[in-house]
């Protein structure tokens, strides 16, 4: 049964502080996913991972909460989205504890995927909650391109805060930032925030769950063995195997009365589309913001704390963006608005595949700070196009569906387009000797024992290597992006500026696994 019975049809002060609480986890969640990108040549130098094992740690947390996202969704709905926010909280402030003192890669890895578990169970709840706090579509709208700012925020304040930490402390530090944000958390949400279950949910399948996670986990690890080994016998099975699961999967859910995910809600091109779109430019992005905050450090000498606070402007631009576009998309059709973001991101990305390793760091800025803002539109329209086109006790199936894609995006650009350069960088530095042929912090840290002028000669080759994989990166950043340019124009148009519903016109029905019932469905703008 749901408390949110009593919601008052136009939120009040109750609504709105309830909807600030909410934030605080959107923004930890989103910059736990980056917040290590500054760290990670520390990561290196105190714990001395494997290039496997520097890729895990930066990417098993998007991972992990991607995988789970759908399943603690559904959960959320059938069991008390409320409740399950209070867990994942719990959970998550502890394993971040864990990652804080790990005192080896292997236990740092484990603790950031608990971590993503915990944020899996968090992350639907926010934003369902938010969709069924607020009752009316203006202020509904509002708090979701709130929303949406807040992730905006998270995915760019984090390297600032890492370095701010680096700045004074050790990187664990930075892990430290959820245990007090969770707790506020815990000891709020309770008092503000009314319980929701939907009234007519179904049992939980056991199998589907299983199904999932065998599709999902089997191809993320196939893509990165891809991308490490090449056309290997292991990485092409891996990856077949996830795609049988998920053929499987679908035809399962097709057949329950009550799925674990409602695929028919992929038929809807609103809800289809506008979630290819994310993928895309979260694919695009998250692979570069690695490189780039690497870039910053390694290659262009800049010190955690100066690093944060070149990322600081884009970050702000990225805000503003995000919160003025619901106000534009009253004007301008959603389509337009996130396909000229992402064009614009497309041109960033261009710039910087012409970034050199010597005196790149001018050009690097300036490319980047065309970038980021780019990708703001499609953050703060997306997640209403989506939870808009799903029935209302589907909220948090949905809102997991959105972040699936937008933390599986970054988390599969982090891993593949972090692969692409590591692998330029392998082979433009195949004539070198140990682990210098790895990575780039080895080979500076290779370079400490050699003599001067090896040294210097090491650290140019080493430097060029990986800003040429940065170039190659940006080069498939790039013709993502313009992708889901295209992609968002093809799919999305039909929907008019200032829409609170989709138009008769191209009003989705759904189909119902019980029985055929044709639903209306709305979009929050």
């Amino acid at each position: 049964m749901s408390e949110f019975t009593d919601v008052p049809e136009r939120a009040g002060a109750r609504q709105w502080l309830g909807l600030a609480v909410l934030l605080l986890p959107t923004v930890l969640l989103f910059l736990t996913m980056t917040v290590l990108f500054l760290a990670t040549p520390y990561i290196a130098a105190d714990l001395s991972p494997s290039s496997g094992q520097l890729l895990w740690i930066n990417d098993i947390y998007g991972f992990v909460m991607a995988g789970f996202l759908v399943t603690m969704g559904t959960l959320g709905d059938r069991l008390g989205r409320r409740r399950l926010l209070l867990a994942g909280a719990v959970l998550f402030g502890a394993a971040s504890i864990l990652a804080a003192f790990a005192p080896g890669p292997e236990l740092l890895i484990a603790a950031r995927a608990v971590m993503g578990f915990g944020a899996a169970a968090v992350m639907p709840a926010t934003l369902s909650l938010i969709t069924t706090m607020f009752r009316d579509d203006r202020q509904r709208a509002t708090a979701i391109g709130l929303w949406a700012a807040s992730v905006s925020a998270g995915v760019a304040l984090g390297p600032l805060l890492g370095g701010l930490m680096l700045a004074s402390l050790w990187w664990g530090a930075s892990m430290l930032i959820g245990v007090p944000v969770m707790l506020v958390v815990v000891l709020t949400v309770p008092v503000l925030i009314p319980e929701y279950r939907a009234p007519s949910a179904g049992r939980l399948d056991p199998i589907s769950v299983a199904l999932s996670l065998a599709a999902l986990l089997p191809f993320v690890y196939g893509v990165k063995k891809l991308a490490e080994t090449g056309f290997a016998a292991e990485s092409l099975l891996t990856l077949l195997a996830g795609v049988v699961f998920a053929v499987v999967f679908v035809r399962r859910q097709l057949r329950l009365a009550d799925p674990l995910l409602d695929v028919r809600l992929f038929a809807n091109r609103t809800f289809s589309g506008s979630l290819g779109v994310y993928m895309l430019a979260a694919v695009a992005l998250g692979g570069v913001y690695l490189l780039f905050t690497q870039y910053l450090q390694l290659v262009a000498a800049q010190s955690p704390l100066q690093a944060g606070l070149w990322i600081l402007p884009a970050a702000i631009g990225l805000v503003i963006v995000s919160t003025v576009t619901p106000a534009l998309a009253r004007r301008i059709r959603p389509a337009y608005l996130i396909a000229a973001g992402l064009a614009v991101s497309s041109v960033g990305y261009l710039v910087l595949t012409q970034v050199g390793s010597v005196a790149g760091l001018p050009l690097l800025i300036v490319g980047f700070y065309v970038l980021y803002p780019g990708i703001a539109p499609a953050m703060a329209l997306i997640p209403g196009l989506v939870i808009g086109a799903a029935p209302a006790e589907k909220a948090g199936a949905a809102s997991a569906v959105n972040s699936t894609a937008s933390d599986l995006g970054v988390a599969l650009g982090v891993a593949l387009l972090g692969s692409v350069g590591a692998a330029i960088y392998r082979a433009d530095m195949s004539d070198a000797e140990g682990a210098a042929a790895e990575t780039l912090p080895a080979a500076l840290s290779s370079a400490e024992s050699l003599p001067a002028e090896l040294a210097d000669s090491l650290v140019l080759a080493a430097r060029e290597a990986f800003t040429s994989g940065l170039n190659a990166a940006a080069w498939t950043a790039a013709v993502l992006s313009a992708a889901g340019a295209v992609l968002a124009v093809a799919l999305l148009r039909q929907i008019p500026a200032g829409a609170t519903s989709v138009p008769e016109s191209v009003e989705t029905k759904k189909v119902s696994a019980a029985g055929g019932v044709a639903e209306r469905t709305t979009v929050a703008v």
